[in-house]
């Protein structure tokens, strides 16, 4: 399968979705940030950084200064898929995203949801 679109979208482009789906179900942009800096080592700053800039989709996780060993147990389906088969490594960080931006739209805990 080509995963070369999603990797060439903007970063730009995808964290307002994500924001909004949370805000959604009253969750909130630092919800979400806290989520996105748990998983890829990202500061907040950073993160709001690469939401204002060109950085792709892709390029975001692929500079990501320290995943979070702990995404290991992020387990669950995401678009029908069970995000702990995909076997495209870059692929599988983007979907440890949107499940847990699913969890967090879904309103589990913060703890629970950050795996601790």
């Amino acid at each position: 399968m080509n995963y070369d679109k999603v990797y060439n979208m903007s970063f730009q482009k995808l964290y307002p979705l994500l924001v909004n789906k949370a805000e959604k179900k009253n969750r909130t942009r630092n919800e979400v940030n806290e989520i996105i800096s748990w998983l890829t080592g990202y500061q907040q700053k950073e993160i709001e950084d690469a939401a204002g800039s060109s950085v792709s989709y892709g390029d975001f996780f692929r500079n990501a200064p320290a995943l979070n060993p702990n995404r290991k147990l992020i387990k669950g389906v995401i678009c029908g898929v069970r995000v702990e088969e995909i076997e495209e490594p870059l692929m599988q960080e983007i979907r440890y995203l949107d499940k847990l931006i699913d969890e967090l739209a879904k309103g589990k805990s913060m703890d629970k949801i950050l795996r601790k």
